[in-house]
């Protein structure tokens, strides 16, 4: 059976990089951001009759219902839910604002559990389904370049990846998150200056940047149909900045 895979955030960065891995490997993607133009651009970069391209605010519930529409429309169904799309800010924890903190739970937690309970409920309808959640380093270990309330989010949502786990296991549906560390993206480069990168890599086991493709295949493995065993893990791929 070919596969369908939503991927939020996926117009650049990591999410463009899973999409694009998803699509190599016989996927039917449907590529959303935010920003609907960006989406598009995005994928005509891609240049393939299995990518759909579509605007989704991942803080509203109803753009999760029209994606999904939309999906069933184009491809029939829908097996794969990836949650990308996050908002990343490095502002000191004692100049971050109410509004800040809350702009960055409502968009990083509260639209991953949108995603999760939507999808989750239409999987769980159909008898299969596979959910990836994209969390972080800094969710594990209270981040370092990153902002307080970006890592209390990621945290969040390593939590709420074990609760849709069990919830949803015996639909047939998996849920899993991915937390990389610091990883070779534009999202990393505009958190540390260049001149900080030396620093950066001397803090990390490896010496070295992860690379957002094995991330992507990471994501592929766990979307397979015969990941049914593997359910509210957490995948780390963080050069051994994290160990347990």
């Amino acid at each position: 059976m070919m596969q369908t895979v939503l991927v939020t955030g996926a117009a650049a960065g990591l999410g463009n990089v899973i999409a694009g891995h998803l699509l190599e490997q016989g996927f039917q993607v449907v590529l959303t951001d935010v920003d609907a133009a960006r989406a598009q651009a995005a994928a005509e970069t891609l240049d393939s009759d299995r990518v759909l391209a579509m605007g989704l605010d991942i803080c509203r519930p109803d753009d999760f219902t029209r994606a999904l529409s939309a999906t069933e429309a184009r491809f029939g169904s829908l097996q794969v839910l990836v949650n990308n799309a996050a908002l990343t800010l490095a502002t000191p924890v004692m100049d971050i604002t109410v509004d800040e903190f809350d702009r960055v739970m409502t968009t990083n937690l509260r639209g991953t559990f949108v995603g999760c309970q939507t999808m989750g409920r239409y999987f769980a309808r159909r008898g299969y389904g596979r959910i990836i959640n994209l969390a972080s380093l800094a969710g594990q270990n209270g981040g370092t370049a990153s902002g307080a309330h970006y890592a209390a989010s990621k945290g969040g949502i390593l939590t709420l990846t074990k609760i849709f786990a069990r919830e949803l296991a015996k639909s047939g549906v998996t849920v899993n998150a991915i937390a990389p560390g610091p990883i070779d993206s534009p999202a990393v480069h505009a958190l540390v200056p260049e001149e900080k990168l030396a620093g950066l890599l001397q803090m990390i086991p490896v010496g070295a940047l992860g690379e957002a493709e094995f991330v992507a295949r990471a994501v592929a493995l766990l979307a397979d149909q015969q990941a049914s065993f593997v359910t509210g893990a957490t995948w780390d791929i963080n050069g051994g900045l994290f160990m347990r």
